[in-house]
């Protein structure tokens, strides 16, 4: 079992940043790849970045290439997302995922997911 607990969330301007963060308890957690999705309201849930479980291997979505950092620190048990110019469509709560797979953009390869924060960007 693995425990996810996200945090970092809020409202921020367009054009500014933000630095999610995803605790994680239970299992070795330096032997899972993370990953990160989002979801806004009344659409599906979109995958944004993914990192391997060493940090060696990383893989992004097109909406956010570019824009968003996803990193992880395994002596804190911590997955970042650093995301950078935002917009409005970067609008949704984000959740935190972790599986047994490699880098995968498939929510489906992620067996443990968190509660999600919510992201707002203001225009």
């Amino acid at each position: 079992q693995v425990q996810l607990v996200e945090s970092g969330g809020g409202l921020v301007q367009a054009g500014g940043s933000l630095r999610l963060s995803c605790a994680a308890s239970g299992r070795t957690f330096s032997s899972v790849t993370m990953g990160w999705f989002r979801q806004a309201p009344g659409k599906e849930r979109e995958f944004a970045a993914a990192i391997s479980w060493s940090g060696s291997s990383t893989t992004y979505g097109d909406s956010v290439k570019g824009r968003f950092t996803i990193s992880r620190d395994n002596t804190k048990n911590t997955v970042y997302l650093q995301m950078n110019s935002l917009v409005g469509e970067d609008t949704a709560v984000y959740y935190c995922a972790a599986g047994d797979w490699g880098v995968t953009s498939s929510p489906s390869r992620y067996r443990y997911w968190g509660q999600g924060t919510q992201v707002t960007v203001s225009s």
